[in-house]
């Protein structure tokens, strides 16, 4: 039996559902920004579930997503079978997100959402979508001032729900990615100020990959030009300090053209090449 804050605690959740469902139900057709991972997952399923065949869910192709991320958003298509279309954008056609200032998000979103703006309007969709949650609001992402410019509606953080939310419902709606570790963009493992190159992306996804062959589950690869910073997480941590692993980080990452390989002590933390911007 439930205790009274857990009864509580459902009964919260499923009042944010039915404002959800409630709110996508309220749009005549909807496209989903659609990046695989658990929140814009949900959200499509919870378009689907609503508006059914008049909704969307688009993958945006580049350098910067990596083919696991490809793969596994096409599982969650195959499984829940709502309606999908993969585009690509050019981001790294332009100058301003290839300088890889603290704002580069903006210009990679702006990219997306004109881009989607275009196929909304070509395609006759009342509305586009996504996945930003309650959750998102305490670090800097500088891609939702670009959501705010094309209009973009925000459906999961209008309905207040948090990354536990989120999870807990797509885990009861069997959306296999319910537990993924959370993952963005390559280009955010690239440290502020170092170009982004078709390149570096590359070495990041590589190590990456290998850092997953050994069976660490949720880390990051940092790229400091000719050093890397490699985040564990801290559950993982011990596995990765025993001394065997520093013979084979190396050879991971040397042939990839690191100079100096790194093992962080604080261990992987989301937004970790942002602790030193200064807020204004």
């Amino acid at each position: 039996m439930k205790s009274g804050r857990g009864r509580a605690v459902m009964l919260e959740l499923e009042a944010k559902e039915r404002f959800l469902d409630k709110s996508v139900a309220g749009h005549p057709s909807l496209m989903v920004a659609y990046s695989g991972g658990v929140d814009s997952a949900y959200l499509a399923y919870a378009a689907y579930q609503a508006l059914g065949e008049r909704m969307l869910a688009v993958t945006a192709l580049s350098a910067s997503y990596s083919r696991r991320d490809r793969q596994e958003a096409e599982a969650v298509v195959s499984r829940c079978r709502f309606p999908h279309q993969f585009i690509e954008t050019g981001e790294l056609s332009n100058p301003s997100y290839r300088r890889n200032r603290p704002d580069r998000c903006f210009f990679c979103k702006d990219e997306l959402f004109t881009k989607l703006d275009a196929l909304a309007a070509e395609r006759g969709f009342a509305a586009v979508a996504y996945g930003v949650n309650a959750d998102d609001q305490g670090d800097w992402r500088p891609g939702q001032r670009a959501a705010l410019l094309h209009h973009v509606v925000a459906p999961l953080l209008d309905a207040g729900l948090t990354k536990a939310d989120i999870r807990e419902l797509a885990r009861r709606a069997g959306i296999p990615v319910w537990n993924r570790p959370a993952s963005a963009c390559l280009a955010s493992r690239i440290a502020y100020g170092i170009e982004v190159t078709p390149e570096r992306l590359a070495r990041v996804e590589e190590g990456e990959e290998a850092l997953r062959a050994l069976g660490f589950r949720q880390f990051r690869v940092r790229h400091h030009d000719k050093l890397v910073r490699i985040e564990i997480a801290p559950e993982e941590l011990p596995r990765a300090l025993q001394p065997e692993m520093a013979s084979r980080f190396v050879a991971i990452f040397k042939p990839l053209g690191f100079s100096f390989v790194t093992l962080d002590l604080e261990g992987y933390r989301q937004g970790s090449l942002n602790t030193h911007l200064v807020r204004l």
